[in-house]
């Protein structure tokens, strides 16, 4: 078993930044693909960004190419979602997950934190 806990989220300004985190404990963190996920009201889940278990290779879903940015510290089994020139849109609970796997689908990741509010007002 994996334990996700997400924090760092909050009110912001459009045009303002949040970082996220995301602490995990239980298995081996360095053995997880690390990915965030995020969800507005009324729609589906949705792809973020994603980071390798090295962090050497990172994904991005266009809406946060530009301006969002994972990183990991396998040292302190945490992963980071840096959030800069926010938007309305980006209005969501975001969601931290694990995955052993290669591909970034809702049904692939295997662990899944409770999720933090992220609210921006235009």
């Amino acid at each position: 078993q994996v334990q996700l806990v997400e924090s760092g989220g909050g009110s912001v300004q459009a045009g303002g930044s949040l970082r996220l985190s995301c602490a995990a404990s239980g298995r081996p963190f360095s053995s997880f693909a690390m990915g965030w996920f995020r969800q507005a009201p009324g729609k589906e889940r949705e792809f973020v960004a994603g980071i390798s278990w090295s962090g050497g290779n990172t994904y991005y879903a266009d809406s946060a190419k530009g301006r969002f940015t994972i990183s990991r510290d396998n040292a302190k089994n945490t992963v980071f979602l840096q959030m800069n020139s926010l938007k309305s849109e980006d209005t969501s609970v975001y969601y931290c997950a694990a995955t052993r796997g290669s591909t970034w689908s809702i049904e692939g990741m295997a662990y899944w934190g409770k999720g933090t509010l992220v609210t921006v007002s235009s």
